[in-house]
């Protein structure tokens, strides 16, 4: 539905959230407790490949204050293995992550044991008493020791593939052999991942005499997982409640299913007691989902006027040592972005998705659009260097225009439908970024030393879907004393769904903000719900309550003429207030105080069509080619982002993404050494921005076009501007180097990498 009044939505207005967090009134995992609550602490592979041949816990079980050591063989015969929640690849079965080691163990980071303990410390002082015996094996450290195969993560295969696949639209060899311009290319993403400031945590309480199960601690998919850990504890799905406390952050990696998700619970029931388990921020870096490691040949056919006539190549994913719950995406996300928002008649991309000896990777806001969008525009950049043509120019020639939208791209993906653009201007957008950034008038800077800083601009342009389905589920109760509590599957992840879904409530009903009151997530609020992915909080969340607002309206109109004793088709109601012909107005509080129950109604919202956004970003950067240090000058990003329900929400949620973006490309790093050893277990090792490293970032957020794709016309706006940070950034410095002959095609751009560009272009140019 078009919400008809707009009171609220719209409006820049401050977080709801804010006061109770700002004031330590906040509930995170670590502030929970239950009577009798015992701790537990998972020991962990130090291994990254060999046989489990014995864990000998006798020593901890002696400790005092310990309750128990669980290992696989207390699991029984079968070891519970974590199912896909998306991109569900028959094929990569076999690769399904079991919640514990049992013969073998992959990564450096594997639980093979619990220790549960009556404190904290006695449960890590146990922990160090467990002796592990491990026959090790050769490690996969790399995605290309995992192709070639010399050793396997699974004995029974005869590859480490996970899945492959191809996609490809148009005549791809006959564009390539009859085109004037081709060059091919390799780019390379390094590993990292989102560090949210709150790590994962649980606390489980088993109650026999219900035999029911409750889990505090449940983030982003709390249905999804209620399921999958009913499903491995035996239990029906209603006898399992997950809980959403306060989040400290998500991006991806909070809250998917890991093996701690079930041996937390099968602790709890095995013990009769209440379990919490909190991971450290080393257990978190090696833990918690990796993301967004990628190889990729890519290589563009161009006319002698710069137009883009197709693209081929290749995409590898390491995956780690198993696929977990969102792994199929990343590969999958960044061949379906690879075309961007331009005009490619021809496209063909082999998907590879490999195992290696390293943590299971899996979503990290953005998947897949970081990487296919660095991989691109770097691309389109080195062509339009080669074919002297501007890289604005370049862009705006190839960029799709508004009367070839909605724009088919085809079934680029094998597990979704074909798919389409929405509608857009992408050159409005790219000319007001390029107005913004100055790139007519710093055109003399670029390239130039000033002050021994080399400074250069880039651009980088993006589209990216949201709003995933299949739906999401609402109810609205209108209590007694008038206030409106609003109960919904989205979870919050810290990006302010309380704020902005109570501002659309408020419109939807007609009544004061300060009356609603949101409930989120929570297993046990409704009977179904589908949380927070995939930036759909408020486009399918949204619709559901503006639909069930409707719906108590209509039951409230009935109420209302009866207390007014006159036919409802003469009731109408606005801004709180029934009114009747020949009758006293009876406002929502009279109404409500009248009602011998609380009244409420349920709303649904699904659809598999999704909006897209889009935009370009620029950077002026300067280059010290003396340190390698790279100072962002300035960063503008322009995107049209439709209507917005808050535009203070949006811009925190840009600026959060870019500066989240420029860790990945200048200091994110998860490293591992040819054994596949784990090396960046601490944030000295793991570096993360601060809020000081990049003060000059501006985003400018445009209401260009409505996307038709949901009633109210809204498009997620959370995950897609990290999309083009690496490429913009890469760019800039390419052009700020471009005397030297510098062109990054692989990240981290730290100073040391910097260095041995500018090293090695140095050595191929004497050669």
């Amino acid at each position: 539905m078009q919400l008809k009044n707009s009171r609220y939505v719209g409006q820049p207005l401050p977080r709801v959230e804010d006061f109770r967090l700002l004031t330590g009134n906040g509930l995170f995992v670590d502030d929970f407790h239950r009577p009798n609550m015992t701790f537990a602490v998972v020991v962990r592979s130090p291994v990254a490949h060999g046989r489990l041949m014995s864990i000998d816990a006798s020593a901890a079980q002696a400790l005092d204050g310990v309750y128990a050591v669980l290992s696989a063989k207390d699991l029984g015969p079968e070891i519970p293995r974590i199912p896909f929640r998306i991109a569900a690849f028959k094929e990569a079965t076999p690769f399904q992550q079991p919640v514990i080691a049992k013969d073998k163990v992959r990564y450096v980071g594997e639980p093979v044991a619990v220790v549960i303990a009556e404190s904290q410390a006695i449960a890590e002082d146990a922990s160090e008493l467990i002796q592990i015996e491990i026959d090790e094996l050769p490690p996969i450290a790399s995605s290309r020791d995992s192709v070639r195969g010399d050793a396997l993560m699974l004995e029974e295969l005869s590859s480490n593939i996970a899945f492959q696949y191809n996609i490809d639209r148009g005549n791809v060899a006959d564009v390539f052999s009859g085109a004037f311009y081709k060059r091919r290319e390799t780019f390379y993403v390094q590993r990292h991942t989102a560090v949210p400031m709150e790590m994962r945590g649980l606390v489980a309480d088993w109650d026999e005499s219900n035999c029911r199960m409750s889990v505090w601690g449940a983030a982003k998919v709390p249905f999804f997982n209620r399921h999958v850990l009913a499903e491995m504890l035996g239990l029906p799905d209603n006898r399992v409640d997950l809980i959403e406390l306060d989040v400290g952050g998500g991006f991806g990696v909070r809250g998917e299913f890991y093996p701690e998700d079930f041996l937390i619970p099968f602790a709890a029931r095995h013990l009769q007691k209440p379990v919490k388990w909190a991971e450290d921020r080393r257990e978190h870096l090696m833990a918690t989902n990796h993301s967004r490691e990628f190889d990729c040949e890519l290589e563009i056919a161009c006319d002698a006027q710069g137009k883009v006539l197709g693209l081929r190549g290749k995409v590898v994913a390491d995956l780690g040592a198993y696929v977990g719950t969102t792994g199929g995406i990343l590969a999958s996300r960044a061949a379906q972005f690879m075309p961007g928002p331009y005009d490619i008649p021809a496209l063909s991309i082999d998907v590879l998705s490999v195992a290696t000896n390293k943590t299971p990777s899996g979503s990290y806001r953005g998947p897949g659009r970081f990487e296919s969008c660095f991989a691109r525009e770097r691309l389109f950049d080195i062509a339009a260097r080669d074919l002297g043509i501007d890289p604005v120019a370049f862009r705006r020639q190839n960029l799709l225009k508004p009367d070839q939208l909605p724009y088919p791209t085809g079934k680029l993906v094998p597990y979704e439908q074909d798919a389409s653009y929405d509608h857009g201007d992408h050159l409005a957008v790219l000319r007001r970024c390029a107005s913004e950034i100055g790139w007519e008038e710093k055109a003399h800077l670029r390239g130039r030393e000033v002050d021994g800083r080399y400074h250069g601009i880039g651009f980088g342009s993006f589209i990216d879907s949201s709003g995933a389905g299949p739906k999401e589920n609402c109810r609205i109760r209108l209590e007694q004393d008038s206030r409106v509590s609003v109960f919904i599957g989205s979870s919050a992840l810290g990006q302010g769904i309380e704020t902005g879904l109570s501002q659309i409530c408020a419109d939807a009903l007609e009544v004061s903000i300060e009356r609603v009151g949101i409930y989120h997530g929570s297993t046990t609020l409704l009977d179904e719900g589908f949380g927070s992915f995939h930036s759909r909080s408020i486009i399918m969340g949204g619709n559901a309550i503006a639909d069930a607002a409707e719906n108590l309206k209509s039951l409230l109109r009935v109420e209302a003429a009866r207390l007014l004793g006159c036919d409802i088709a003469n009731v109408q109601y606005g801004n709180e207030m029934f009114t009747a012909p020949a009758q006293d107005p009876l406002s929502i509080v009279d109404l409500a105080r009248q009602l011998p129950n609380t009244i409420e109604a349920d709303g649904t919202f699904g659809t598999k069509l999704k909006p897209y956004g889009y935009g370009t970003h620029a950077a002026h950067v300067a280059v010290d080619i003396r340190t390698g240090h790279v100072e962002v000058i300035d960063y503008v990003a322009v995107e049209d982002v439709g209507k917005m329900i808050n535009p203070l929400l949006v811009h925190g949620q840009k600026i959060g993404a870019i500066v989240q973006g420029l860790g990945g490309v200048f200091l994110e790093q998860l490293s591992y050494d040819e054994n596949a050893q784990f090396l960046t277990g601490s944030l000295a090792d793991y570096l993360l921005p601060t809020s000081t490293d990049y003060p000059n970032i501006r985003a400018i957020c445009l209401d260009l076009t409505r996307t038709g794709r949901n009633p109210m016309g809204v498009k997620g706006v959370g995950e897609d501007a990290i999309a083009p940070v690496a490429a913009v950034i890469g760019n800039a410095v390419a052009d700020a180097l471009s005397t030297f002959g510098v062109q990054p095609a692989r990240l981290p751009l730290t100073p040391c990498a910097i260095w041995q560009l500018l090293c090695d272009t140095a050595q191929n140019r004497t050669e």
